[in-house]
């Protein structure tokens, strides 16, 4: 057998490198999820910042992330992010839970299966997450929570 030609040879090893490249990414896209996973309390949770610009019909402006309850507060990731800290960070005392609902329109396919929609108001202005049923029970459950020896808002 010949050898190949050198232009060949060059495309080749620019498409390996490249494969390579989306492996290196992806492991650390699975390595920070583990790091954010370690201390528990974690859970699938997309989020939409701003629910009073987007139609519900549209699917539009939800964003796939991970958050994490940390004492008083919600941290909430990106999933298709490198970054340690968390894109939100929502204290328990200024989170009210407005109104929950069934995905509608094309939210259904922007959404995990099974996502219920949470309309909140917190410090920052409104927002929606979408979570499982499960997860919704904890979280309205940490929401309305308090540690011991500090009223309930």
């Amino acid at each position: 057998m010949g050898q190949l030609p050198v232009s060949l040879e060059l495309a080749l090893d620019g498409v390996a490198a490249a494969v390579l490249l989306v492996l290196v990414a992806l492991a650390l896209l699975v390595l920070r999820r583990r790091f954010l996973s370690r201390r528990g309390g974690t859970f699938d949770c997309s989020m939409r910042l701003r629910p009073a610009a987007a139609n519900p019909r549209t699917g539009q402006g939800w964003t796939l992330g991970i958050a994490r309850y940390s004492g008083d507060i919600l941290e909430w990731y990106r999933v298709f992010s490198y970054s340690l800290r968390p894109k939100r960070v929502l204290g328990r005392r200024e989170l009210q839970v407005v109104d929950r609902r069934d995905p509608q329109g094309a939210e259904v396919f922007s959404l995990l299966s099974g996502a219920v929609v949470v309309r909140c108001v917190g410090e920052g202005g409104p927002v929606e997450f979408a979570m499982n049923e499960d997860t919704l029970t904890g979280f309205l459950s940490w929401v309305e929570s308090s540690p011991p020896g500090i009223p309930a808002p």
